[in-house]
């Protein structure tokens, strides 16, 4: 009898699990890993969702994000052991392996491939020209950071001398600057989304120009972890990317609505037409990595930037930062 009864909770176990996708997860208590991420934008959107849609609990595990307000606060809380990864600019791997760390933390994922800020000015034009910002003042960012250096490219690009032809506003903290704008500093700011669009639809500011398209493609916000969590917890790293890895392939084939909703529960001032309009924004830019993969040709543009912006000590081989080992098992696992 007790095997009679054995067997049909197996078989109604085994018909739920059918009924029920969500059984598959990893049974257990879920492990609880602290992410820090440089900043909180709609630009990380397939991050947010990985969180929402189960892919982390898929993995049993159980992620906070904290936001550090720039890369350098998210380097130091993966160094400080405050966080068992980091979402931040890859080129703040580089300056710590140029400080001779030998220890430094490896780059396991790729997130987004394009700077994903917005140009704004103080009044709505209709045809914008970056002649306009002559003799003028725009709030930039750190000095070192993916923001201002792509910036500062876009600008050589079309003939402005930054500190010359163009004021440089480097002295606000990065998550401050659409405060400092809003307060009356500068005639135009960098700004990532929903600020961008916030700031417009409340009239604090307009959109001029997307600064990732001026800039093409880099490896602009990437994963990184520490070589002790990569050597002594290789399958914490492999589900952590692989949740990533399928948020991102879920990201190409999900709408823009699908993509505001799921992660609008990480932007409760936000409203989901919102969301879903800066959504699209991203898409059709192409911002979005469709795998976590880092590329050697791109790291290798990512040097030419910051060389170009004269804060390369001396270029990174791509396998001394980069580790697509996790990266590349779990895209054969989920294509």
């Amino acid at each position: 009898m007790k095997r009679t009864v054995a067997l049909i909770l197996c078989a109604v176990m085994i018909a739920a699990c059918f009924l029920f996708p969500g059984c598959t997860r990893k049974q257990g208590a879920l492990r609880k890993i602290v992410l820090n991420e440089v900043t909180r934008s709609v630009f990380y959107a397939p991050l947010y969702a990985a969180a929402e849609k189960g892919f982390f609990a898929d993995e049993g595990l159980e992620l906070e994000i904290v936001t550090g307000g720039g890369s350098d606060a998210s380097m130091t809380a993966l160094l400080a052991g405050e966080a068992d990864f980091a979402l931040m600019g890859p080129e703040t791997g580089i300056y710590v392996v140029n400080e001779g760390k030998a220890d430094h933390p490896m780059i396991v994922g790729q997130l987004t491939k394009r700077d994903g800020s917005f140009l704004l000015g103080r009044e709505a034009v209709s045809e914008f020209s970056w002649e306009m910002l002559r003799g003028r003042s725009v709030i930039a960012g750190r000095p070192g950071g993916m923001p201002f250096m792509t910036l500062m490219y876009v600008l050589n690009k079309h003939g402005l001398e930054p500190g010359k032809d163009v004021e440089i506003i480097n002295n606000i903290q990065f998550n401050l600057m659409g405060g400092a704008f809003h307060s009356g500093t500068g005639d135009f700011v960098t700004l990532f989304e929903p600020t961008a669009s916030t700031f417009e639809k409340n009239g604090s500011g307009f959109i001029l120009a997307n600064i990732g398209l001026e800039s093409g493609e880099v490896p602009y916000t990437a994963f990184m972890t520490s070589k002790k969590t990569i050597e002594n917890e290789p399958e914490l790293v492999e589900s952590f990317i692989r949740a990533i890895a399928k948020a991102q392939k879920w990201a190409v084939e999900a709408s823009d609505n699908e993509i505001a909703a799921a992660m609008q529960p990480y932007f409760p001032d936000s409203d989901i037409p919102t969301l879903e309009a800066v959504a699209k924004s991203y898409r059709e830019t192409d911002s979005w990595m469709k795998d976590p993969v880092m590329t050697e040709e791109a790291f290798q543009r990512l040097l030419d930037i910051i060389e170009f912006n004269g804060e390369l000590k001396a270029r990174v081989d791509f396998s001394e930062l980069v580790d697509n080992s996790f990266a590349e098992k779990v895209l054969k696992e989920i294509k």
